[in-house]
């Protein structure tokens, strides 16, 4: 397997006002292999327990792409069911710890989100962006589907946004087209400027009654309450298909481009 799966990070940091900021990163334009995705459902999940943290920020690393999905070395490597369906639980994972954290989660989006990028940005409870935030389900460009993140892209966006991205593949969609159907909150022209609105909208939410944000927060999740059982029925049928001949065959020429 290759080393990039090993690669990567999870960080969180908490100022003084009691807002925690969780970045994820990794080299290779912030994708995902299991590792950073066990990782980074682990860090929602004790940032929520955390009593010292009152609102989370959830961002990717560097100034390019906010995440490209999952990683290929990684899905290339899949040789047997069970592996794939513990591969794609991370993303259901990561999902999962969003919705049930009981802190309110402020996404950001600098750059471009491919597949589990969008779901996170869907999964998140306030999601800010810039205008070069375009998206893009290309899973079954390679013999895939968004199988996993498609409930949390569906809830946010709705089943006619989701379905034209999952069936357009291959075509990237505008910031500006996100936010129209959902997604974002609101699109900046740059990084400083949407920055400087996180900052306000995080310190306004840190200064508000916990107890309120979270009861607020389980009526926003109301009908998911199936999706740690739902999301791993997904990661079954998307992890039975990564072993078929064309998304092996996809994936590697995706790889060589």
């Amino acid at each position: 397997m290759s080393e990039a799966v090993n690669q990567g990070h999870v960080e969180m940091h908490v100022d003084e006002f009691g807002i925690a900021t969780i970045e994820f990163g990794h080299p290779m334009s912030n994708s995902l292999p299991g590792k950073i995705l066990r990782k980074l459902a682990e860090t929602i999940t004790d940032a929520g327990k955390d009593s010292a943290v009152k609102v989370i920020v959830l961002k990717s690393a560097g100034d390019k792409a906010f995440c490209a999905g999952a990683s290929f070395d990684e899905l290339i490597s899949i040789q047997d069911l069970e592996t794939g369906k513990v591969f794609f639980s991370g993303f259901a994972q990561v999902i999962n710890a969003c919705r049930k954290c009981p802190k309110l989660i402020i996404g950001r989006v600098q750059g471009k989100a491919v597949g589990g990028g969008v779901g996170i940005a869907s999964a998140v409870d306030y999601c800010y962006a810039t205008r070069f935030a375009e998206v893009k389900l290309s899973e079954l460009a390679v013999g895939i589907g968004p199988f996993v993140v498609g409930p949390a892209v569906e809830r946010k966006m709705g089943l006619s946004a989701m379905s034209q991205l999952a069936i357009n593949a291959t075509e990237w969609r505008t910031a500006e087209w996100a936010m129209q159907n959902g997604l974002y909150a609101d699109v900046f022209d740059s990084e400083h400027e949407m920055d400087e609105e996180i900052t306000r909208l995080a310190t306004v939410l840190a200064k508000s009654s916990p107890e309120a944000m979270a009861e607020l927060k389980k009526i926003f999740w109301i009908g998911t309450e199936n999706w740690d059982q739902l999301l791993a029925e997904r990661a079954g049928i998307s992890g039975t298909l990564v072993l078929s001949d064309f998304t092996v065959n996809a994936i590697n020429s995706f790889k060589k481009k």
